[in-house]
């Protein structure tokens, strides 16, 4: 499970990518019709709370080998699944990683809302997260317009490098590389952006109303430093903030 509660499958190949692809995605079709079987595992290894959280919603596969043909990349454009391919290699006693392209699976409602549409114009679908609460993108697309263009800036900050992908989750917008390296949530009433990053807090001096350590703390999204930003000037503050969490992801 990665720390989103989804199940991943990881296949190694010591040489290039011939069939770490196809392999990955047989073990695929076997965790589907094996729900209980995995829960089963998490549960002896990690307890029932673990085993209640699993997210089987998007499964996910990461791909580890020497190298990818670009036929690979192509390929895996047009199969609707969130995979990673990462490359490896060897230099004396160091192994390196290298992520080569990652796919988020099946879309989702974009996270950065459209101009709004004109009256009696279909817009996006409405998806209740479970339980029947609104979705982060529900929150999002209500909210202010100044809230959505600072959230744009935000986005544009946290994936300027190419490297960090977004992907839309129920609670939060996970930007991810192998691992999350900053989750967002959206509060229109207050007219906030709430953004964790993998910062350690010891490390950071902590401003009251602004950042706030949260480890040891229960929230939907990974990360131990929580960011409040609700102008332009807390994104310029929380910059360096960014940057380190996306560099050490």
């Amino acid at each position: 499970m990665d720390e989103t509660g989804a199940p991943v499958i990881v296949e190694y190949k010591r040489t290039r990518d011939k069939e770490v692809v196809t392999q990955a995605l047989s073990y695929l079709a076997w965790l589907n019709d094996s729900h209980a079987e995995f829960e089963g595992l998490v549960r002896d290894r990690l307890g029932a709370e673990a085993a209640g959280s699993v997210d089987w919603s998007r499964p996910r596969i990461v791909c580890v080998a020497g190298d990818f043909t670009p036929h690979t990349v192509v390929a895996l454009e047009m199969i609707r699944h969130r995979i990673d391919l990462v490359a490896y290699r060897v230099f004396e006693d160091v192994v390196t990683l290298r992520l080569v392209a990652s796919f988020t699976g099946a879309p989702v409602a974009p996270a950065i809302p459209r101009p709004r549409t004109a009256p009696g114009a279909a817009g996006p679908a409405e998806v209740l997260a479970s339980g029947g609460g609104k979705t982060v993108q529900q929150y999002l697309d209500a909210s202010p317009q100044e809230l959505k263009d600072l959230f744009a800036d935000l986005d544009e900050a946290l994936t300027e490098s190419g490297s960090v992908q977004r992907e839309v989750l129920q609670h939060y917008i996970a930007y991810r590389r192998i691992k999350n390296v900053a989750s967002v949530k959206v509060q229109p009433r207050k007219q906030t952006l709430v953004v964790t990053l993998k910062v350690d807090p010891d490390t950071v001096e902590l401003v009251e109303g602004f950042t706030r350590d949260v480890r040891g703390i229960g929230f939907h999204g990974t990360g131990a430093l929580e960011v409040r930003i609700r102008s332009r000037a807390d994104l310029v503050r929380a910059g360096d903030l960014i940057r380190r969490s996306v560099e050490a992801g």
